[in-house]
């Protein structure tokens, strides 16, 4: 276990409960100053260590919390979040402060603007802690794939913490910052959120704004919640979501408070428990989502094994969509409009100098990948292809939930796994998104909980999925799951 910094003992700040925390602040008990500088006390201690952050806002801090607490004496109500420090993806837009998605060839870029999710979050009385790592345009499973290098997880720092959004989780898990915001494509939330052991919530498509958020797959991306408990992930979930004008994908109706369910149990729900999604998993991680069925069973759920053999289609179809949408996106770095350019003799040997330099192999191999998906010949083989396995997966889901109010299943096919012991296998590490893709093609809504820990004692995640818009149902049986899970050592690394 790391030494505590000076000012980060016991005390509401880093690794306490964000709404015991945003409680403590609004009634005057706790400044959200002193809440902030034992955070900075802790990322000063540890991150060292664990790389979550790439870039830390001490001063911007230090002014939005003393915002918080003027308000709070002038008898204002800050907001639900009030002094609540927050952690966010850096590839999600900060204005006047760099965002970079972990990739050279936006050196230098500093958004004009800020992302909606950072506007609602100030609005709620949040605090900006700093900008986490992740991999490259939020392309990998393990945070390896920064041109910062790579994150590592609390538990075992020679160990990844999963990815896109391994930053984020790893932070949250090791208490420097209580709440943090991520993206998923193909699980991007949820599988680091297993492998840190954090709640991580991937929101039905449309539910959040993407207005500021670095596209890679359009029709896929999504900015999405990671917290140290159920609760606390429901709450940031309802500051954040909502319609947005800005966003032309953004739900246009009024979103539930999604936390109101929580206390109501799982009494008659009716759960699946999808044999795709514990099938063929490591045998730690099966028993773990076999014991979350149990658990719920006996708290009045209505549990029953139920099969999707259309989930096995989704990872490759998957990867041809996503990356298909990502030689689109992605087009626009060309060394004229943003961040990096290389010089040369032509523009377009400048615009390929500047590519082959700015973007990693990893980014490179999706580019090219979906290139070649969509190009003449192979477009109808492949693209058009992958968008039928798709609707058929939507379809087969939507079968399974006139049946079932949720789903049970595996987050992750294992637990953490070694630095460098896939980064030269894309295929393996894909894999690591097996359980996570199907909820993503569909636009779901899925939640990972953690619950028990493999031999090794790294962390499990079970995953839990529902239908559109059906967060609340989400929030209640993790609940359940969370109070009946067996309990998970503190992080080798952290400031809890």
């Amino acid at each position: 276990m790391t030494p505590e910094a000076p000012g980060a003992g016991p005390g509401p700040g880093a690794g306490a409960p964000a709404l015991a925390i945003a409680r403590g602040v609004r009634d005057g008990t706790t400044p959200a100053a002193e809440v902030l500088e034992r955070c900075l006390a802790a990322i000063d201690a540890v991150d060292g260590e664990l790389h979550a952050f790439v870039t830390v806002l001490p001063d911007d801090a230090r002014r939005a919390a003393a915002d918080v607490d003027r308000r709070v004496a002038s008898g204002e109500d800050p907001g639900p979040l009030a002094g609540v420090p927050v952690a966010v993806k850096d590839n999600i837009c900060t204005r006047g402060v760099a965002t970079t998605c972990s990739s050279r060839i936006l050196e230098r870029w500093h958004p004009p603007y800020d992302a909606t999710v950072i506007e609602r979050l100030r609005s709620a009385g949040a605090v900006v802690l700093g900008k986490t790592n992740l991999d490259e345009f939020a392309m990998g499973s393990s945070t390896e794939h920064s041109a910062f290098g790579p994150t590592r997880n609390p538990y075992d720092t020679a160990r990844v913490p999963g990815g896109s959004s391994g930053g984020s989780t790893a932070a949250v898990a090791a208490g420097l910052a209580p709440l943090a915001l991520g993206s998923e494509t193909g699980g991007s939330i949820r599988q680091p959120a297993a492998l840190c052991g954090v709640v991580g919530l991937k929101p039905t498509y449309g539910t959040v704004s993407r207005y500021g958020l670095v596209a890679f797959a359009s029709s896929l991306d999504q900015i999405g919640p990671v917290a140290t408990s159920v609760e606390d992930c429901a709450a940031l979930f309802d500051v954040i979501g909502g319609h947005d004008p800005l966003d032309s994908t953004s739900l246009d109706r009024p979103l539930p408070r999604s936390a109101s369910g929580i206390p109501d149990g799982v009494d008659g729900v009716r759960v699946g428990l999808v044999r795709e999604l514990v099938d063929g998993v490591d045998p730690a991680v099966g028993a773990s989502v076999r014991g979350a069925a149990a658990a719920l069973e006996e708290r009045g759920a209505r549990v029953a094994e139920c099969s999707v053999p259309e989930l096995r289609h989704g990872l490759p179809a998957y990867y041809i969509l996503a990356s298909a949408e990502a030689s689109s996106n992605l087009a626009r770095y060309d060394g004229v409009r943003y961040g990096l350019r290389v010089d040369a003799q032509t523009a377009e040997s400048m615009n390929a100098a500047t590519r082959a330099a700015g973007f990693g192999a990893e980014v490179k191999r999706r580019i090219m990948l979906g290139t070649y998906a969509l190009s003449a010949g192979y477009y109808d083989a492949y693209y058009a292809q992958a968008q039928k396995v798709r609707t058929l997966i939507i379809d087969a889901l939507a079968a399974a939930y006139h049946r079932f109010d949720a789903l049970l299943g595996a987050t992750t096919p294992t637990t953490a796994f070694t630095i460098g012991s896939k980064i030269d296998d894309p295929w393996a590490m894909y894999l690591s998104d097996v359980c996570t893709v199907p909820s993503n093609l569909s636009g779901h809504p899925a939640l990972s909980v953690p619950f028990g820990s493999d031999d090794a004692g790294l962390p499990v995640g079970v995953q839990v999925m529902a239908p559109a818009l059906g967060e609340a149902v989400l929030f209640q049986v993790g609940a359940v799951l969370e109070a009946a899970a067996p309990r998970l050592a503190a992080p080798a690394v952290g400031a809890r």
